[in-house]
C-alpha cells in the first residue's frame, strides 16, 4: 500500500505503510481500544479513540475492535462498561463485531500460564510485597533473585493448580516470569504474571480467584483478536520489550506490533482515573459527569460537541514527546465549532428592568430574528417585545467613559431587532443601587430604521418582562487553579490547588421564551455572554443552563487592556 492511499501520513501511518508493503500480518489493518472498566474515559482517552478508530477507518477493510481489560475486579464494575460504551458511541467511534473482553479469554490467559511453567519460564514465588521490593532493586540497582525462583517445574504447576483452587489467602503465592534480576529495565525483572484476588467478578461472578496481571494478559489478547498494530500510550514504551518477550515465548498466530505516541496532557486540569475518582468520592464535584471534569461525560454535559472534540484531538496531532496542552485552545475550538452551528438567543444573567415610558401600555410586538446568520437556512425565530423589559446590568453605565456606546442616561442605543430607546431617568433605592431605568423609544426606528437615517454604535440585548423565562446558570470555569499539575510543590497536594472560582450559579437569569423548545443537551448562544446549553436537570418549572464557554467580550478586552 502506498503512502498517497492515506491522506495524513503521521510516524504511526508510516510504520504501518511499510508493514503493509512488507506483507505483515496478511497486510492487515487491525487496531483497538482498550480501556479499564475501573471508571469514566476523559478527553485523553477520546485522543485514543481517535487515533485507533481513524487509523483502521483510514485503510480498506481495516478494523476496530472495543475489549475491555476486566482482570481487576477490585476496581471493576458494570456501570462503568455501559458509561464507556455511551461515550464511544457519542463520539461517534464504531467497533467492528461484538465488545471483548480479556475475561472471554481467562481460560486462554491460564493455558498460556501454564506453558510457560513447562517450558521453565515461569515460577511461583512467595515472597511477600515488602521482599519483592527489596528483591527488585531500582532503575540504578540490579536486583537478586527470589529464594523460590529454582522450584522444580512440577512443584510450581502444584502450586499454581492450588492458586488457581483458592487454596491460598490474596498474598500468599504469585506467579512471576522467569527473565533476568539484572535486567537494565525493571519490567523485565520476573514481571508477576498472576496474583490472587478472592473478589467478585462483575462478568465471571466467583469462577476465578486468581487473575492476569495487565502486561501479560493484554498482548494474549492482542494476539488473539488478530490485532496489527498495538497503539498505546509514551508510558509503556518500557513495557514493550515485555510485551514482545510474551509472545516470542507463547504460539500465537498473529505478532501484534506495539507502537507508542504521546499521551493529552490539559493545563488547569487532571486525567489521572485515581484523582478523578477521588474527586467524585469527595464530593468535590457533583458526579463523573460534572461539567468542570475532563470527563467525556461532563464534557457532553457542558455542551462540547464530538465534533469539537474530534477536530481538537487532530489539530493536536500525534507526537513521540509529551507536551502540555492549554485549556485555551480546546475552548477555541469549540468555540469555533459553536460560532457556526449554534442558534442565538437572547438573555440577561445580570437582570436590570427598563421601562419604556412612552410604549403604550398594553401592547406586545413580535420582532423576528435569526436563528443563526451562519447558517444558510438557519431560520428565524418570533421574539416578544412589550413595555418593560430586562437589560444586563453590565450593558449601562451611570457614567460612562470614552467611547463607551452602550445604555448611558442621554445615550441612545438599538435594541436588538428592535427600536431605538434613550435612558431619560434612572431610578435608585434608598440604598442607591439603581433599580430601574426610564427610557422613551422612536417609534419609526423598528428595525434600527430611522426616517433621518441615523445610526447608533451601541446594541443590546433584551427580554420581555411578561415574556421572560427565569432561569438558573451556571457559569464554569477552569477547576484548578494550577496550570500543570503535575508540577506541585513539595508538600502539597491537587487539593491544595482547587480552584473556589470554578463554579457560580445564577439563579435569576432571564431569557426569551423561545428557549422553551430547545432539547436538554442542545447548545445555544446567550447573545452577547457566552455559549449555554440545557442541562439535564432542567424541568418545566425550573430551567437550568450550563455554561460550555464564554465569549470575548470587546469593551471588557478594552477595559482589561487600559
Amino acid at each position: 500500500m502506498d503512502n498517497d492511499d492515506v491522506k495524513t501520513v503521521d510516524f504511526i501511518r508510516t510504520q504501518i505503510n511499510e508493514d503493509l508493503k512488507q506483507g505483515k500480518n496478511n497486510s492487515r489493518v487491525h487496531t483497538r481500544f482498550p480501556p479499564e472498566p475501573n471508571g469514566y474515559l476523559h478527553i485523553g482517552h477520546a485522543k485514543a479513540i481517535y487515533v485507533n478508530y481513524g487509523i483502521a477507518k483510514d485503510y480498506p477493510n481495516g478494523k476496530f475492535n472495543l475489549r475491555f481489560d476486566d482482570t481487576n475486579p477490585v476496581k471493576e464494575d458494570t456501570s462503568y462498561v455501559n458509561a464507556i460504551q455511551a461515550d464511544i458511541e457519542w463520539l461517534g467511534a464504531h467497533w467492528d463485531g461484538d465488545v471483548k473482553y480479556a475475561s472471554d479469554y481467562y481460560d486462554i490467559f491460564y493455558k498460556s500460564a501454564l506453558k510457560l511453567i513447562k517450558d521453565g519460564k515461569a515460577y511461583v514465588d512467595s515472597l511477600s510485597a515488602d521482599e519483592t521490593r527489596e528483591f527488585r532493586g531500582s532503575p540504578t540497582k540490579p536486583g537478586k533473585n527470589s529464594p523460590f525462583r529454582d522450584r522444580s517445574i512440577e512443584e510450581n504447576l502444584e502450586l499454581f493448580e492450588k492458586m488457581k483452587n483458592g487454596e491460598y489467602p490474596e498474598g500468599a503465592h504469585t506467579l512471576r516470569a522467569k527473565i533476568d534480576m539484572e535486567h537494565v529495565n525493571v519490567h523485565m525483572r520476573d514481571p508477576f504474571l498472576y496474583r490472587i484476588r478472592n473478589a467478585h467478578h462483575h462478568r465471571t461472578g466467583d469462577t476465578w480467584c486468581i487473575y492476569p496481571m495487565y502486561d501479560f494478559a493484554h498482548c494474549i489478547e492482542d494476539a488473539i483478536e488478530g490485532i496489527t498494530h498495538s497503539l498505546c500510550s509514551l508510558e509503556f514504551i518500557n513495557h514493550r520489550e515485555l510485551y514482545d518477550w510474551f509472545l516470542d515465548n507463547l504460539d500465537f498466530e498473529y505478532r501484534p506490533r506495539q507502537i507508542e505516541f504521546a499521551r493529552l496532557n490539559l493545563s488547569f486540569t487532571v486525567m489521572s482515573k485515581r484523582y478523578l475518582l477521588e474527586l467524585v468520592e469527595t464530593g468535590m464535584v457533583s458526579g463523573w459527569d460534572d461539567p468542570r471534569l475532563p470527563t467525556i461525560s461532563g464534557m457532553r454535559r457542558r455542551g462540547y460537541s464530538p465534533e469539537s472534540i474530534r477536530s481538537f484531538c487532530t489539530q493536536i496531532g500525534l507526537s513521540k514527546v509529551n507536551s502540555l496542552v492549554d485549556y485555551a485552545f480546546l475552548e477555541y475550538v469549540v468555540r469555533e465549532d459553536l460560532n457556526q452551528n449554534a442558534d442565538r438567543i437572547m438573555a440577561v444573567t445580570q437582570p436590570l428592568k427598563v421601562t419604556i415610558t412612552n410604549y403604550p401600555d398594553d401592547l406586545v410586538e413580535e420582532f423576528a430574528a435569526d436563528n443563526n446568520p451562519n447558517k444558510e437556512n438557519g431560520g428565524t425565530r418570533m421574539v416578544p417585545f412589550s413595555k418593560e423589559l430586562y437589560i444586563d446590568a453590565t450593558d449601562f453605565m451611570e457614567e460612562p467613559p470614552r467611547k463607551y456606546f452602550r445604555m448611558a442616561k442621554g445615550q441612545e442605543v438599538r435594541l436588538m431587532h428592535a427600536y431605538y430607546v434613550t435612558c431619560t431617568e434612572v431610578i435608585k433605592d434608598e440604598s442607591g443601587n439603581i433599580i430601574e431605568l426610564l427610557c422613551t423609544y422612536d417609534p419609526e426606528s423598528r428595525g434600527a430604521k430611522t426616517a433621518d437615517g441615523r445610526k447608533v454604535k451601541g446594541t443590546i440585548q433584551w427580554v420581555s418582562v411578561k415574556h421572560a423565562v427565569k432561569a438558573e446558570a451556571r457559569l464554569y470555569d477552569k477547576l484548578f487553579t494550577l496550570e500543570n499539575t503535575g508540577n506541585m510543590e513539595e508538600g502539597k497536594g491537587y487539593k491544595d490547588y482547587i480552584n473556589p472560582d470554578s463554579l457560580e450559579v445564577i439563579h435569576n437569569a432571564y431569557i426569551e421564551p423561545s428557549i422553551k423548545e430547545r432539547a436538554v443537551g442542545e447548545v445555544v448562544q446567550f447573545m452577547r455572554i457566552g455559549y449555554f446549553c440545557k442541562d439535564i436537570d432542567s424541568t418545566d418549572d425550573h430551567y437550568i443552563f450550563n455554561r460550555t464557554v464564554a465569549l470575548k467580550d470587546s469593551w471588557a478586552k478594552m477595559q482589561n487592556k487600559d
